[in-house]
Parts: structure tokens; C-alpha cells; sequence
């Protein structure tokens, strides 16, 4: 049986941050913007994509951009994204018992399939992450490659949108990392 995939959960750390933090990404220079996006999505096809795109007029079409340009990710894009990531892991308080398991579990994945094992964990609460980590990856281990690849891809996608939505959000709660700069035509 697949393991249940939950529903993002976004939610504002305060009102208008996404919208003065979305003002504030699409002022930064391309290659802060591409730097940034890169901690989101660790294909630099995807992150000058998303970059060059700006500016986005609101939240919901910079997602909708991203999950465009993850859908229009190359099979060596994707494999540059998943390069970047690391298994999800636990709290360093969890039960040794369970970081075995994680550990155990991980490396088959990744014996498998050949790159870590991801999936978007938004709307879980922390106790149910080793759970739910732990149940995909038995349901996972069975897929063919090619349905796993598909099953990763869709996963970083949705990893990229909560990974975004952070972004945005604490654009909005920081003063301007990247004020405007003077041309100095010397």
C-alpha cells in the first residue's frame, strides 16, 4: 500500500510576509536570486530558470512557475537536484533503535536507486516523520526505476514549493540582504 502523501501546509509567519518578501526576491541581482533558488532546488537549469523569470506579480505564480520548470526538468537536471540533497534524518534526541532503522533504510534506497532518498514531509508533525520516512521507503524499495524516478521527481517538486514559500517568507522578515547598488560605470 502507497504511503499517504499530505497536503502542503503553508502558512504565513506573518501577515504580508510573503508579499514584501516576494517584492524583495524579485529585486534581488540574478545571481542572488539563483543562489537562493539553488537551496531550493539544487538543478542550476531550474534555479537560472526561475531566476531569469522574475519578476513574479505573487506567490502562487512563482509555484506555479516551479513546478513548470520541474516538470521541464532534464533526467541529468533532476540527477543534479538529487546530488544536492541528504536523506532526510532525525532528531538527534530519537531513539538510537530508530536512526538504525533510518540509517539501514536510506542505504538501501540508495544501493537501489543510486541517490538519496527524498520526500516532502510538510503538514507532518516531527513525531510522525520517522514513520512516514520509514513506510515510503519500504513501499518505495519495491517501485521499478522508472516509476521511482517519476515518484522523486514529483517529490522534489513539492519539496522546491515549501522550500520557496521559506524563502519568500523570510525575505519578508529580514531587512533587504541585497540593497540596491550604484552603477559605477569605472
Amino acid at each position: 500500500m502507497e504511503a499517504p502523501v499530505p497536503e502542503p501546509v503553508s502558512v504565513s509567519p506573518r501577515p504580508g510576509a510573503h508579499s514584501s518578501g516576494l517584492g524583495r526576491f524579485n529585486a534581488w541581482p540574478p545571481e542572488s536570486a539563483e543562489a537562493a533558488l539553488l537551496e531550493c532546488c539544487g538543478s542550476s537549469r531550474w534555479a537560472m530558470r526561475m531566476a531569469a523569470h522574475r519578476p513574479y506579480p505573487d506567490l502562487d505564480t512563482l509555484l506555479a512557475a516551479s513546478d513548470e520548470a520541474g516538470y521541464d526538468l532534464a533526467p541529468a537536471d533532476l540527477s543534479e537536484a538529487l546530488a544536492s540533497e541528504s536523506a532526510p534524518c532525525l532528531h538527534h534526541d530519537a531513539p538510537r533503535a530508530a536512526h538504525l532503522a533510518l540509517r539501514a533504510a536510506h542505504a538501501a534506497y540508495e544501493s537501489r536507486f543510486g541517490h538519496a532518498f527524498v520526500i516532502c514531509l510538510d503538514g507532518l508533525h516531527p513525531s510522525q516523520h520517522v514513520d512516514q520516512v520509514l513506510a515510503a521507503i519500504r513501499t518505495r524499495l519495491a517501485h521499478e526505476p522508472d516509476e521511482e524516478r517519476s515518484l522523486t521527481a514529483e517529490e522534489m517538486r513539492r519539496l522546491a514549493r515549501g522550500r520557496i514559500i521559506e524563502l519568500v517568507a523570510e525575505a519578508g522578515l529580514t531587512p533587504d540582504p541585497f540593497p540596491p547598488v550604484a552603477y559605477d560605470p569605472r
